[in-house]
């Protein structure tokens, strides 16, 4: 599977002057919205994540999404791997489980978004499901912005990566573009103003 052209055909794969939601600066940008927007196109991404978790032998009760960026994949992800499928969401600020979702002493809970840049988000979400009970037994994505290893990738995990070292992280594929900090920003010196097309804030 061709996951870069997939992100490319679908106008998913952005090139211009971004700010990302960390605050960095990129000239490439990944829309998994406009990739998920297509039922077919989720199903046959969510299926083949699926069968990559499977194979690895994981046990998994529920997957859990935050949202807004992550609940279409973990809803078709958790459709493929016929689990359960729950999302936290940020009030005022802060990730919380809400809306009647429950989650048993024990449970067994993978966590998924639609893209893994330094997986802050995930594991913010996780924090909360481990609150409650839940064990979290991995992280899964549809990319991965090459800062944290996958399973089955040779990419080495950086300093910033957040997702925890002891618990698989599985995506599709890994899309390594530069990050630049405003003050240091080529595309900025070069009279260009980054625009912010993501969730956060937009």
């Amino acid at each position: 599977m061709d996951v870069k052209k997939i992100y490319m055909d679908a106008d998913a794969l952005l090139e211009g002057h971004f700010k990302l939601s960390s605050g960095n600066h990129s000239q490439f940008y990944l829309q998994s919205a406009k990739v998920l927007e297509d039922p077919k196109t989720a199903k046959t991404l969510a299926v083949a994540l699926a069968k990559e978790i499977q194979s690895s032998g994981l046990k998994i009760d529920t997957v859990c999404a935050p949202a807004l960026g992550g609940l279409i994949a973990g809803f078709a992800l958790a459709t493929a791997l016929d689990v359960r499928s729950i999302f936290a969401e940020r009030v005022e600020g802060e990730m919380q489980i809400r809306r009647g979702f429950e989650i048993k002493k024990g449970e067994r809970v993978l966590m998924c978004e639609d893209i893994i840049t330094t997986g802050g988000s995930a594991m913010e979400a996780a924090r909360v499901v481990a609150s409650l009970g839940g064990v979290i037994v991995g992280v899964a994505a549809l990319a991965n912005r090459g800062f944290c290893k996958r399973e089955n990738s040779d990419i080495t995990t950086k300093a910033n990566c957040k997702l925890p070292q002891d618990i698989p992280f599985f995506a599709l594929e890994d899309f390594t573009f530069e990050m630049y900090s405003p003050d240091l920003c080529p595309l900025c010196k070069d009279g260009s103003e980054a625009m912010k097309p993501g969730s956060r804030g937009n």
